[in-house]
């Protein structure tokens, strides 16, 4: 090839698209370094800030979702969408890629749809056990599909699927410091046994309950608790936390920035079940209670549990039962040293490796395919 390798990548609009989707832009470039990338995503959402903190140039389109609760606020909607495909048209023709790659997230729809109609080839990366709508839409003209769950034939042509996973941060599995030296950074006792809780940013509102409600419990027990709780609810939670007084087991905090070593101090983590999340648990093997997000398209994080669960690889709790259950089930998990380590043992059995590799390599092999 003597062209210079040029991509779009479209997606986004939670860092469950944007992760993968940077961790693929760091393999092409790391295979091919004079490859041109760019990013395309929708205006106003966390990829038009993520993505150039990774070193990324990003378009963005005035795309959003269907408003399926008033429907004549779709009609803006619509204009949007047309408008983004002709936004996309353009930024195609001016970037002239050889492939697109889309992660899932609104800003995909129009830029693989335009890129297919052009005579482009398209690769997609579904992150989730249940297809979103927009993959599933894009699915015939995609040339290759990306999944990290069996069964996805139920979704796409199975002669289209490769199983490669999902691309992870690379902090997280680069992490070469002891449990002990990550307990201490974060000012925790090195030998105390460690629960990590953490909500995502908007979704943390019912494992941030689930603690609330249990301070008593937090007091009586002989385990450390690092919490996350999210920017949104950290204020309102400090002001509980000082009327309640002090409690030296609990670490507070709005946003962890390196999660490699927050999971290193973890004997067992309670997270919700976003997709990119579980693959890290499954690379790194550790012992994790899922407490699905009610608040997702067709319930698909909790068929991403279910996965986990029916391969005895995590536990499940039901985000409506979490604030009676969810301290009480950890506190005995934590406890026995049996179940953490076949939760571990399961778990690892489900990581897939080399995701962006193996990903980046079809992308390449499209590229050429396209001449």
């Amino acid at each position: 090839m003597n062209e210079k390798l040029r991509v779009i990548i479209s997606g986004g609009g939670t860092g469950g698209h944007i992760f993968p989707a940077v961790s693929i832009a760091n393999s092409i470039k790391a295979k091919c370094p004079d490859a041109e990338i760019l990013f395309v995503g929708a205006e106003g959402r966390m990829e038009m800030q993520r993505v150039p903190a990774a070193g990324y140039e990003i378009k963005g389109l005035p795309i959003c979702g269907f408003d399926r609760k008033n429907l004549l606020k779709n009609i803006s909607v619509l204009f949007k969408i047309w408008k983004s495909q002709r936004m996309a048209k353009q930024i195609i023709k001016d970037f002239r890629p050889m492939v697109a790659v889309g992660v899932g997230g609104y800003a995909s729809g129009p830029t693989l749809n335009k890129a297919a109609s052009m005579g482009i080839p398209c690769l997609i990366q579904e992150q989730n056990s249940y297809a979103g709508v927009t993959n599933k839409l894009l699915a015939k003209k995609a040339a290759k599909i990306c999944v990290a769950y069996e069964g996805m034939e139920r979704f796409f042509p199975a002669n289209k699927i490769i199983m490669t996973g999902n691309p992870v941060r690379q902090n997280v599995l680069q992490c070469e410091i002891t449990q002990q030296e990550a307990r201490r950074a974060m000012g925790m006792s090195p030998d105390k046994k460690t629960i990590l809780l953490v909500g995502g940013s908007l979704g943390a509102r019912t494992i941030n309950e689930s603690i609330l409600q249990h301070l008593d419990m937090v007091k009586a027990s002989d385990i450390q608790f690092v919490w996350q709780t999210g920017k949104y609810y950290y204020a309102a939670i400090m002001e509980q936390m000082q009327k309640y007084g002090p409690l030296p087991n609990l670490k507070v905090t709005d946003f962890i920035g390196d999660m490699g070593a927050a999971y290193k101090a973890a004997d067992l983590v309670i997270s919700r079940a976003g997709a990119s999340s579980i693959s890290e648990f499954c690379l790194i093997g550790k012992p994790v209670i899922l407490v699905p997000s009610p608040n997702v398209a067709e319930d698909h994080q909790t068929k991403n549990a279910m996965a986990l669960v029916n391969k005895d690889a995590a536990l499940y709790v039901k985000d409506s039962e979490a604030p009676a259950i969810l301290l009480k089930t950890a506190l005995a998990t934590i406890s026995d040293e049996q179940k953490l380590a076949s939760l571990s043992e399961n778990i690892l059995k489900l990581g897939l490796k080399d995701s962006a590799d193996i990903i980046a390599d079809e992308v390449i092999k499209l590229s050429k395919s396209a001449h």
